[in-house]
């Protein structure tokens, strides 16, 4: 019984740590944090595909900064954010693909997707600066500043996941056509620092703003990371105790 008891402990402390340790990956984009410093103004948890969005729109000079985080199916999978300039979806969006290299690194490449069965890498139809990415704890992070048209109100966006890259010719592997990839667009409030998708929570520095059926105010239904994972810990080892 004592072995078990044991058992139960280091399992709660483990589950415990892993949701400190691991703040790229957490339950809302509010607790999450970046290893290069970063801090945007606004963020979003996207309704699909295990993702965020971190955004800060500058008025001045009409560019917008972005960290884009997804959770990829493997280590070798890319992971893709982009701006549909004339309509919504993918076909005809401009796109920041980070993809893996040979010596497991990510590099960000660019994409002008003209169709599904046309993706080739490309210039983008606007200036873009300042692009990395980098994996940790299970998340593929795009950094990436891009100009948008002065005065403009919103963007349409979209967000994917693929399998990885062909190594024979470098290509992208088509990412799947499941309901949560075809549902992977929204749009980009520029001037209520809000991003509107279907049931996404979104906030911003000042105040919070909650779309579609939640009711967080950009805090998800766990509430914060942290409290959660403390949570957990404190149970497993109260069950640790009650079965002693």
């Amino acid at each position: 019984m004592a072995s078990i008891s044991l058992s139960f402990s280091i399992l709660g402390i483990s589950l415990w740590l892993s949701v400190l340790i691991s703040p790229a990956y957490s339950l809302d984009c509010t607790s999450q944090k970046f290893t290069n410093k970063k801090i945007y103004a606004n963020c979003s948890d996207l309704p699909v595909l295990s993702s965020y969005l971190h955004w800060t729109y500058n008025a001045t000079n009409s560019s917008l900064s972005v960290a884009f985080v997804a959770h990829p199916p493997n280590p070798d999978s890319w992971v893709g954010w982009g701006i549909n300039p004339t309509g919504t979806g993918m076909p005809g969006a401009q796109a920041l693909v980070a993809v893996k290299q040979s010596e497991g690194s990510f590099v960000v490449k660019t994409y002008n997707l003209s169709s599904y069965k046309s993706i080739m890498p490309a210039n983008l139809s606007f200036d873009v600066w300042d692009k990395s990415a980098e994996y940790a704890n299970g998340t593929v992070t795009i950094f990436a500043s891009v100009k948008v048209p002065k005065d403009a109100e919103k963007l349409n966006y979209i967000w994917q996941v693929g399998p990885g890259v062909n190594k024979t010719n470098g290509f992208l592997i088509v990412h799947d056509f499941k309901p949560a990839n075809l549902a992977s667009k929204a749009t980009l409030s520029l001037v209520a620092n809000t991003s509107t998708t279907d049931g996404n929570n979104s906030t911003s520095s000042g105040n919070n703003t909650t779309n579609g059926n939640s009711g967080s105010g950009g805090i998800s239904r766990f509430g914060d990371a942290k409290t959660f994972g403390l949570y957990l810990g404190l149970l497993f080892v109260l069950v640790n105790l009650l079965t002693f």
